[in-house]
């Protein structure tokens, strides 16, 4: 009845068990992953025909903790898993963020990964197995797919590196660091530290991708028994002669537009450009038969656009805003603009903006977190909220999405570094970053006015932490390291490299990549420049204040 297959390898101190073949057969791909006691199951669906007129990729990453995995029954009134924690968020964000990249350009069929936690060892968190197992469902399902990915959790104990440390040995570890990545590259990094210099967080990356090569060979072996036939899927043939209409029209206007300084006005004439383009190309169309695209045309510009930039950086022209590749914009500090609450700042540099409050409360304000890892207290919540008018832009205003907790979570990684032990500072402390103004790096701009926030509180924090946001352009064997990144340069560029710390070491290292190449030397460069970046901020911050009051 069933056609089981199963691939093990040693991790760290526990065999991780990959199967496949017994539960979920209607999915495109499922595998149910063991390490230890905790065990996840693995889903893929993809649609087999793209959606007409579909413009993006449409990937949805859902990691759902089961109450029953721990033995237990969920709280509340219905007694059933609710909306998604902050933890299942976070997780399925980890799980997105690799695979995403290694999905082929133009490959627009609806794609769903959805984890559940089924078993659970507090000891092992299921996060590392859930992006495993994603990896190897997705690999074995013949979806179009560049993997496999692996990943590992690497600690940092008595100078040494631990793969995939025990919740007990993370309590005495100086590094929290995941990584993930192919056989050849690393593609995502997500870190927390304790004032650790580069040298010893990159080695901490170099050595996780290192370990992880078991999982990917394990994933590899069992795709030979259990793999899937490939799709048969070519992406659509570009229209070169379109290409040709699209560049002539748009070119000189592209140009211009890139050569504005101030956002919304740059913005603003990109958007006339494209619909003097669209209209000019509609016009020349002689029957409804011959009618183009207007998706294809906007994809078409897209890629002119990030053409023009690039070229623009790896020829030493000034960037976007006519900085060159290491300038930090502007930076202005205002500390107590609110003048009831117990700390507030307003953070701006260049045409990124925040608000950033501290609250202090009691022990009755902190949150009390339930979960399957176990029961406990939180007495540093950091909530960060990123409204529409911040962009210029309507939206939707109400719960927090993905990013806003991501994000939150980011900076709040960063600054707990420097915060007081809770026996000797017994407060709740709670800061919320109002991002008022957004044009890239406004995690990092939360993370500066956090410290601020703190500070001007009266909080005992140990130093100031400040963020920078790096960014890659790469092209062949030339690349250029982009210091405190716009949202044009994050959008158009190669690398998302967040870096956040204090005068002694990084606290807190976030990264995205998306291509492969990107080499241990190229990470050594930006981790450099991001230092010299980190260090101009912590002195405008000085500035402003040199201690809690």
């Amino acid at each position: 009845m069933f056609n089981k297959f199963t691939q093990s390898f040693q991790y760290g101190d526990h065999t991780v068990t990959l199967e496949t073949g017994e539960i979920a057969r209607q999915a495109s791909g499922a595998v149910l992953a063991s390490m230890g006691d905790t065990v996840v199951l693995a889903t893929v669906v993809a649609a087999k025909d793209a959606r007409p007129g579909q413009d993006f990729f449409p990937l949805t990453v859902d990691y759902i903790e089961k109450a029953y995995a721990a033995g237990m029954i969920p709280g509340g009134f219905f007694k059933r898993e609710a909306k998604p924690s902050e933890k299942e968020t976070l997780t399925s964000r980890l799980i997105d963020r690799p695979l995403r990249p290694l999905f082929p350009e133009g490959f627009y069929n609806e794609v769903q990964v959805i984890v559940h936690v089924m078993s659970v060892d507090p000891e092992i968190d299921p996060d590392i197995l859930a992006l495993i197992a994603s990896s190897a469902a997705v690999s074995i399902s013949g979806i179009p797919f560049d993997g496999p990915i692996g990943a590992a959790r690497v600690g940092y104990i008595d100078g040494n590196y631990v793969l995939n440390p025990s919740a007990s040995q993370l309590e005495e570890s100086q590094m929290d660091l995941v990584v993930a990545g192919t056989e050849a590259a690393v593609l995502m990094v997500e870190s927390e530290a304790k004032q650790l210099s580069e040298e010893i967080m990159l080695g901490g990356v170099v050595y996780g991708h290192e370990q992880m090569q078991a999982a990917i060979n394990a994933i590899n072996e069992l795709v030979e028994k259990a793999g899937k036939p490939a799709w048969d899927w070519e992406p659509a043939p570009q229209n070169e002669a379109l290409v040709a209409q699209v560049k002539e029209a748009a070119l000189e206007g592209l140009q211009e537009a890139y050569k504005i300084r101030e956002k919304q006005l740059r913005s603003n004439k990109i958007k006339e450009v494209h619909a003097e383009v669209q209209e000019k190309l509609a016009a020349a169309v002689e029957s409804e038969e011959d009618a183009l695209d207007p998706v294809e045309i906007e994809n078409i510009l897209f890629s002119l656009e990030s053409d023009i930039v690039r070229s623009q950086i790896l020829s030493g022209e000034p960037r976007i805003d006519g900085r060159d590749t290491r300038t930090v914009r502007p930076i202005e500090i205002r500390l107590g603009v609110l003048p009831r609450t117990h700390g507030s700042v307003l953070f701006t540099r260049g045409e990124t903006q925040a608000i950033v409050v501290a609250t202090l409360g009691t022990k009755q304000d902190e949150q009390i977190i339930d979960s399957i890892m176990g029961d406990g207290r939180d007495h540093f919540l950091l909530h960060y909220n990123f409204p529409p008018f911040s962009t210029g832009e309507t939206g939707r205003v109400g719960s927090p999405k993905r990013r806003e907790i991501g994000h939150g979570r980011l900076a709040k990684r960063a600054l707990v570094a420097t915060l007081p032990k809770h026996e000797d500072f017994q407060y709740t402390i709670r800061l919320v970053s109002e991002i008022t103004e957004s044009n890239g790096s406004s995690s990092m701009a939360s993370v500066c006015g956090g410290s601020l926030a703190l500070m001007d509180a009266g909080v005992p924090v140990q130093d100031h932490v400040a963020g920078v946001a790096m960014g890659l352009i790469k092209d062949g064997n030339k690349f250029a390291v982009l210091t405190d990144i716009l949202g044009d340069e994050d959008h158009l560029g190669d690398m998302d490299f967040k870096v956040a710390g204090t005068k002694a070491g990084i606290t807190a290292l976030q990264m995205d990549i998306k291509i492969q190449g990107i080499t241990k030397e190229i990470m050594q460069a930006a981790l450099a420049q991001a230092k010299d970046g980190r260090m101009h901020i912590l002195g405008k911050m000085e500035e402003a204040i040199t201690g809690s009051r």
